[in-house]
């Protein structure tokens, strides 16, 4: 099954790639183009699940603004969590179900699905040396230094849209706003805070990753648009 990959080389705000998202998801679920997956950066931005609580953001809304950071409310599952540049987000728009994204081990559904996602962050953290682990009852990607992926996803009609967030090497001292998926006292790790200056390029890690879903989700895809 062929999936198409669009790449952004520049960041985008969280509005201009949920707008992109809407759009896409409202073709794939009349069949009017291939399940896909967008791979990018955001702005600064705090985004607010539908299980955060105001308490879980720590600064104003203005002084956010002071620091640069938008506020955003966002439809996906989860609660609070940041993002920004030297993050890696990963938004699969993919059609669950018969015929739809089942990963290569056979697991289906939306368990199936998040499950999968965090193979995808396990595997491609270990490709760089870095040891990765699920934890139970919790959903996302944890290593010795902290949580190194988060994911919150929704779903319309069977396609799913939001996704994955993958620290590479984002100024982590944004997390300092927030208390971060709701999880009090966590750390929050990257590929820089781990490997130092072993940390790789973005864009490796982003083939890295495209490799790892297509290999989880038994896909086959062109080359990145």
């Amino acid at each position: 099954m062929k999936t198409r990959v669009i790449c952004f080389d520049r960041a985008l705000s969280y509005h201009d790639a949920l707008m992109l998202q809407e759009e896409i998801l409202a073709a794939r679920i009349r069949d009017l183009v291939p399940d896909t997956v967008l791979f990018l950066e955001h702005t600064p931005v705090i985004t607010c699940g539908v299980r955060s609580r105001p308490e879980q953001v720590l600064f104003s809304e203005g002084a956010l603004k002071a620091k640069g950071i938008e506020l955003a409310k966002s439809s996906r599952g989860g609660a609070v969590t940041f993002h920004g540049p030297g993050q890696l987000v990963m938004y699969p728009i993919i059609k669950l179900g018969a015929g739809g994204a089942a990963a290569a081990d056979g697991a289906g559904g939306v368990r199936g699905y998040l499950s999968a996602l965090e193979e995808v962050a396990i595997r491609t953290a270990e490709f760089f040396g870095v040891r990765a682990w699920r934890r139970k009852g919790m959903t996302g990607a944890w290593t010795e230094g902290g949580k190194l992926a988060a994911i919150g996803v929704r779903f319309r009609r069977w396609v799913s849209y939001h996704g994955m967030s993958f620290n590479v090497h984002p100024d982590l001292s944004g997390f300092a706003a927030i208390i971060p998926c709701g999880l009090a006292g966590e750390e929050v790790a990257s590929l820089e805070k781990l490997l130092g200056k072993a940390c790789p390029a973005l864009h490796e890690v982003r083939e890295v990753m495209a490799e790892q879903f297509g290999a989880v989700f038994n896909r086959k895809y062109p080359a990145p648009d």
